[in-house]
């Protein structure tokens, strides 16, 4: 991938269909996982009570818009009341680690002072993605000094025996118009066994002004050597912005480089994203929401090599 991007969008690829109780509205924050022939996409769909939970579905990237088949109930479901999932569970990001996948997820509570809380948890597949079972009742980033308000959507790359995370923290909230509203950027943790996690508070990505106050969902590729992040910041609106790094700690903002936008109409015309960039057979991929933090579903795009 050269330095200057471009992305030719193929459209939308799945709308929640509304057809079964956990996946009655919204699908967000797509991953794929390479299975075979076939990509498998996890996303987090809401139930009535608008509580998410995470299933998938599989597609071939020849024809992406035939669903091949979708998973009929969650695979990493809310956790039992009280605990840090009780209210929602999104997908982030998935390892496959000697012949187990992790599934690193972001639980959400409701809260009283504030609206809610989420951290970041893990579940283990060892049936190639079929079932997950989620390691402990806790979260795996739990707040501490160093992340005293939210943790949250992680990615994750294994380098040389390191696990490298990055991953949103909260650094408060503020009354806004009325409203409480969080505050969250990106910043980098490490691990030697993808569970427990050194965290010294090394911000990747931060506010560019007063007016943006979400950075959310890290996406990293080492690209030919270079580090290159893709993820979401707001302002008025999400857009998905574009970062580059030599080392993977620190990091140049080059979001007027991310080479996708807002179309002039339809789905994804009101904001964009949550995009999860994979490569398959020397093609890169970006998988990413539209209007409504993913309600009108997920869409495809492609990196265009000509550009």
């Amino acid at each position: 991938m050269s330095r200057t991007q471009s992305w030719i969008k193929k459209g939308l690829i799945f709308a929640p269909p509304g057809t079964s109780e956990w996946l009655h509205t919204h699908a967000a924050l797509p991953v794929a996982d390479r299975i075979g022939e076939l990509h498998r996409v996890y996303f987090s769909s809401r139930d009535k009570a608008r509580r998410a939970q995470v299933g998938y579905f599989d597609i071939k990237l020849t024809a992406p818009h035939k669903i091949l088949r979708l998973s009929e109930k969650p695979v990493i479901a809310l956790g039992p009341t009280g605990a840090f999932d009780d209210n929602g569970v999104t997908t982030s990001w998935i390892v496959t680690h000697q012949g187990k996948k992790y599934h690193y997820y972001s639980g959400w509570s409701l809260g009283v002072s504030v609206p809610f809380y989420f951290y970041v948890g893990l579940a283990l597949s060892d049936d190639g993605g079929e079932s997950y079972k989620k390691i402990s009742g806790a979260p795996i980033l739990e707040r501490n000094a160093i992340d005293p308000y939210l943790t949250a959507s992680p990615c994750v790359l294994v380098e040389d025996g390191t696990w490298r995370m990055w991953y949103v923290s909260g650094t408060g909230w503020e009354m806004k118009e009325g409203q409480l509203r969080h505050r969250y950027h990106i910043k980098y943790a490490e691990s030697s066994d993808g569970i427990y996690w050194r965290r010294e508070g090394r911000v990747c990505i931060d506010y560019e002004s007063q007016d943006e106050y979400a950075i959310a969902r890290p996406c990293v590729l080492k690209d030919e050597g270079l580090y290159k992040m893709w993820y979401s910041h707001r302002g008025q609106s999400y857009r998905i912005g574009y970062a580059e790094s030599a080392n993977g700690i620190e990091w140049e903002r080059k979001d007027a480089h991310s080479g996708i936008d807002v179309s002039e109409s339809g789905w994804d015309s009101e904001m964009i994203e949550y995009p999860y960039v994979f490569e398959n057979e020397g093609t890169h991929y970006m998988l990413y929401n539209g209007d409504g933090y993913g309600r009108t579903g997920i869409g495809l795009a492609v990196f265009d090599r000509s550009g």
